[in-house]
């Protein structure tokens, strides 16, 4: 495959026409067009919910469920009709089981105190996985210094998939949480998650929390096909505000947790010597809300519904498709993850000769082209490899191939100045 700046429309998307809803990406940076390749970390956002955040606190700002006057009743409206739209996005049709979080950290944190304490015991058993996020690791780990409950790891193969074989010896009577990633943000790896769980149902009666950060704004997911437990995810990485997530649980797991968090709105009766707790889903929404997030990211959803989820997929994998065939031109270039494209989002990490990952993404930035340099908050899977850090490129439905090629440029740069 050669250099091209057509874009990819084999998908049916036109990237190059969808760009014009996102104004961040019409600047310059060092006297360069903007080549956003960092949509792992966070994702852009377009003019309709910049627009509807501009409404709210223009028109709409108030807040929300106990106010009579009209502009409370138009914030609850919005609100609670964004957290429907939210809950449909993902196969939920029951808005009980939608809590609203500040993200996918704060999700995953409301279940290990809300499940983690109240029910697991010394000896029981956690299953996580050497791919996981830090933020599906570092709480558990908490949670079990607390509860007595061990740790159990399923392990990565030289490609940085989970060895799916060793479920057989991992999961057993003990394994009471099984708690694991959609999508690697790491490696880009897409776990077989329905297939897991599948598996986990068959040897434990375990609750199976998924992290899907880096999977809902790139897959079409439902939560009921995947027979999970509980599912959490971020609305920045979906074109959402920052500082807004989602927990989906199944009612009866909800029903069964105490409060994350005391304080308004989350009570029904307060006495002096105790409370009782208002039904779901504000039993876990304590406070004041983030009452802009949640709309913003009731508008993202519908502006992804609008794409289609599917088309977007498509898109990202012929990007990939694309990125990955470019790229492997490039000497000294290591890339992690599956060598089947297959089986991997748009997310390439990798390293440059001797080149430092923060060293290669400063002189990209210098040419406009933006992306990751670090661990990614993933230590475990950068040990796993042998390096400290990596560098990260990825992808979203308004790149273009052309990103693509300014990437590989810039590439071809660091290996002069490395030379």
């Amino acid at each position: 495959m050669s250099p091209s700046t057509v874009t990819v429309t084999g998908s049916g998307i036109d990237p190059v026409a969808i760009r014009r809803d996102f104004p961040i990406l019409e600047q310059q940076i060092n006297g360069h067009a903007l080549a956003y390749l960092d949509n792992a970390a966070t994702s852009q956002k377009p003019t309709a919910v910049l627009a509807v955040l501009d409404q709210y606190y223009r028109r709409d700002n108030a807040n929300v469920h106990r106010g009579i006057h009209e502009l409370s009743r138009r914030a609850t409206s919005a609100f609670e009709d964004a957290r429907s739209r939210v809950g449909r996005f993902v196969g939920a049709n029951d808005p009980g089981e939608v809590i609203f979080t500040r993200g996918t950290t704060e999700a995953i944190n409301l279940m290990a105190h809300g499940w983690g304490l109240e029910f697991l015991n010394e000896g029981d058993e956690i299953l996580l996985t050497t791919m996981e996020h830090h933020s599906n690791v570092v709480p558990w780990q908490l949670v079990a210094r607390r509860t007595g409950a061990v740790l159990k790891w399923l392990e990565l193969d030289d490609e940085g998939r989970l060895r799916l074989e060793a479920l057989d010896r991992t999961v057993n009577s003990r394994t009471r949480l099984v708690s694991l990633t959609h999508v690697s943000n790491a490696l880009g790896t897409v776990n077989p998650v329905a297939d897991i769980v599948r598996a986990v149902r068959y040897r434990s009666e375990a609750v199976v929390l998924i992290d899907g950060a880096q999977a809902v704004p790139h897959l079409p997911v439902d939560v009921a096909a995947l027979d999970c437990d509980a599912y959490a995810f971020s609305g920045h990485k979906m074109c959402g505000p920052t500082g807004i997530g989602v927990l989906w649980a199944r009612r009866s797991l909800l029903d069964a947790m105490p409060p994350f968090q005391g304080g308004g709105e989350m009570i029904r009766i307060v006495r002096r010597e105790s409370s009782t707790w208002a039904d779901l889903p504000h039993k876990f929404e304590a406070g004041t809300p983030d009452i802009a997030g949640a709309i913003g990211l009731g508008t993202a959803v519908q502006y992804l519904e609008g794409i289609g989820m599917s088309r977007i997929a498509r898109h990202e994998r012929e990007v990939l498709h694309y990125a990955l065939d470019r790229m492997s031109t490039v000497r000294d270039l290591r890339i992690f993850g599956p060598s089947d494209p297959c089986e991997r989002s748009g997310v390439i990490s990798f390293t440059l000769s001797d080149a430092h990952p923060h060293d290669i993404a400063t002189i990209l930035d210098a040419e406009g082209i933006a992306i990751r340099a670090g661990h990614h908050c993933a230590q475990l899977v950068m040990r796993h490899f042998g390096v400290a850090a990596t560098a990260r490129a990825s992808f979203y439905f308004y790149n273009t191939t052309e990103d693509v090629d300014r990437l590989v440029e810039g590439l071809e740069t660091v290996r002069t100045v490395f030379a």
